[in-house]
């Protein structure tokens, strides 16, 4: 040892203070000597200068061995305490040993002294650096644990060997996963247990034998909600490279989780919403084509009938067609509906009359192992509603109560006169449409959502948006609209529409056929080839002068360099190139006065309703019957029949 030694000498005699240093100090050690010989000089040795080894005389004059070591006691220090003297008796010498005295050599035994200095220095040298690992593993089991138990993360051991046994939780598994520490150590089963059953199985694996990159469980709480966490976790092995314990962490995710599966049905909503945008497109341009198909078969059914004799046998057939014309118009009308391409006309109109006239269409819908029942009451007024509107929103709800009846049930449609409310209420009379299906129901939860947009349950198929578009319907008609259900039981949807303002029926002539025309000149612009020629057989056969083109851009110079000028232009309303509206408009900078008769079957995004349209301007509906045509044309040019 080269460092120096502080020596504390509790020894009454100088001479022997000294021997005891210079011994010390020829076998190599460093000494520097303090001699202490009354209780007052050690214990001021003791707190100042703390010595490294202690020697001392068994007795001295008022100041024994006993003494001393005492006051080393007292002090908490852990110093080597030697005794060294000239005589001492054995049962003595074990007494003081067995107070505190590392070693006791005689005086006469001084070869002794060194070795046993030595020994007990690095005794005591051992002794303080475990003492100082001991402390800072305190320290640092201390720092963990005021970690483990304040981090948000939970923290786990898990013991495989020699048994499986959950050693440790931290405080953060009441918070996160629902349970207490004290639940979820012990047996692993108090683990596996409050793991979702899908995800079990690579959870019990991933305790077996960790791997490096992170795993996502779910875990259901007590309250019955569900957690996700993201584990970590690593193998603790022992020498021969087995794993003895998994130690990892557990971290919430369940926030970005649900924010995932959020903007996942989201993105799928939108998908299916553009899918939907994209069908309803679909449903308008065959609409479209449709409608001019069946304008050229009705057209031609009425040019035919008018050419008849009221007993040819022919008639009834040619009345048929007809009929089953018009029921094909129906038909493209709904598919307007549909793809919601029909512009808002709210009108006077009866329930009973728009349930029966949609009853096959929801037929249809329900399916054949769904009973389908209509309970309508006689004597309603009528409401204010578009029509268009309103038969979307016994569609969406019939299709609704179809998906909760996946294994088929009773749907019934229903109307009345709401029940009464006080006269001091102020509220006018209400019809209600009542919508019953006896299918799997909801939960009140559930359905305190059910007007939400986007809210279903069942994101596979539904949108979400069918029950928040009735809602908006009804309430844009001053509306109420309401939902009870009860889980096995089934649904009611009631829609109370205030009722429409009687009005004093007028009396009007009987109506005549139309006076057909008198030389007037019609320009007709109309892209599709057989709808053109049979407008213009109408109109010829009709009386008018008939100019015909395909061409809007032609139509628009056939009406600047025709002299003498044209009295109606009758044209479609979407053509390729320009739209009808455009070109009616190019057509009164030249003929200001010109009145223009639009006729379409698909509207959507070129005409935004009958109320907008320009002075002088009509609008008829393909497919069209030569009457109405010929009515048509008379209100515009302002000529009515003599009664």
């Amino acid at each position: 040892m080269t460092d120096q030694i502080r020596l504390l000498i509790c020894e009454d005699s100088d001479d022997d203070a000294v021997l005891i240093a210079t011994v010390l100090r020829r076998a190599g050690l460093s000494v520097q000597l303090e001699r202490a010989d009354t209780a007052l000089a050690m214990t001021e040795a003791l707190r100042l200068r703390s010595p490294d080894i202690i020697v001392s005389d068994y007795n001295m004059p008022g100041f024994s061995a006993e003494d001393a070591l005492q006051l080393l006691r007292d002090s908490d220090l852990d110093i080597p305490f030697i005794i060294v003297s000239g005589r001492v008796g054995e049962e003595s010498a074990v007494a003081l040993m067995r107070a505190g005295a590392h070693d006791f050599i005689l005086k006469g035994q001084m070869a002794r002294l060194v070795p046993a200095v030595r020994r007990e220095l690095r005794q005591a040298q051992v002794r303080r650096e475990r003492r100082e690992s001991e402390a800072a593993l305190r320290t640092s089991e201390q720092r963990f644990r005021l970690f483990a138990e304040n981090t948000p993360d939970v923290m786990f051991r898990y013991r495989l060997s020699p048994s499986a046994e959950v050693e440790y939780f931290s405080r953060a598994a009441s918070t996160v996963l629902g349970y207490s520490p004290q639940e979820l150590c012990g047996d692993p089963a108090n683990v596996y247990s409050r793991v979702a059953p899908v995800d079990r199985p690579s959870f019990e694996a991933s305790w077996r034998s960790p791997g490096p990159e992170p795993l996502v469980v779910r875990w259901l709480r007590r309250d019955g909600t569900e957690a996700w966490t993201e584990q970590r976790a690593v193998g603790i092995r022992d020498e021969q490279g087995r794993i003895v314990a998994v130690e990892g962490i557990l971290r919430d995710v369940t926030e970005r989780v649900l924010s995932e599966a959020q903007r996942d049905q989201l993105q799928q909503q939108l998908r299916q919403a553009e899918r939907l945008e994209s069908l309803g497109r679909l449903a308008g341009g065959i609409a479209h084509d449709f409608n001019n198909l069946l304008a050229v078969v009705l057209g031609h059914t009425d040019l035919a009938l008018a050419q008849l004799p009221d007993d040819s046998p022919s008639r009834p057939n040619l009345d048929s067609v007809r009929q089953l014309a018009s029921r094909g118009a129906a038909l493209t009308r709904q598919l307007l509906v549909f793809g919601r391409q029909e512009p808002l006309r709210p009108e006077t109109l009866n329930v009973n009359d728009v349930v029966a006239d949609t009853e096959r269409v929801l037929r249809g819908a329900v399916g054949e192992d769904v009973e389908f029942v209509t309970v309508l009451a006689s004597g309603l007024r009528q409401v204010t509603i578009d029509h268009s509107e309103l038969e979307r929103l016994l569609l969406n709800l019939v299709v609704n109560a179809r998906r909760a009846m996946p294994h088929g049930g009773r749907l019934t449609i229903g109307t009345s006169k709401a029940e009464s409310q006080s006269p001091d209420t102020g509220r006018p009379e209400m019809i209600r449409l009542r919508i019953t299906d006896t299918g799997i129901g909801m939960t009140q939860s559930v359905a305190r959502h059910a007007f939400d947009p986007f809210f279903t349950t069942d994101p596979a198929t539904g949108t979400g948006l069918g029950l928040s578009a009735a809602y908006g319907v009804v309430k844009s008609a001053g509306g109420e609209i309401s939902l009870s259900s009860r889980p096995g039981v089934g649904t009611v949807v009631c829609i109370d529409l205030p009722a429409a303002e009687p009005v004093a029926a007028a009396i009007t002539p009987p109506e005549h056929p139309p006076a057909g025309g008198n030389g007037e000149t019609v320009l007709v612009v109309e892209d599709d080839d057989d709808v053109r020629d049979m407008v213009a057989l109408m109109l010829r056969r009709s009386g008018y002068r008939v100019i015909e083109t395909p061409s809007p851009a032609q139509g628009a110079a056939i009406a600047r360099a025709l002299k003498p000028p044209v009295d109606v232009l009758l044209s479609d309303v979407i053509m390729p190139g320009m739209s009808g509206i455009d070109l009616a408009a190019q057509v009164r900078e030249v003929l200001p006065a010109v009145p223009v008769l639009l006729m379409s079957g698909y509207t959507a995004d070129a005409l935004p309703g009958d109320a907008v349209l320009p002075s002088d301007t009509s609008l008829i509906r393909k497919p069209f019957t030569m009457s109405a045509l010929l009515r048509s044309l008379d209100e515009l040019l302002v000529r009515r029949p003599d009664f």
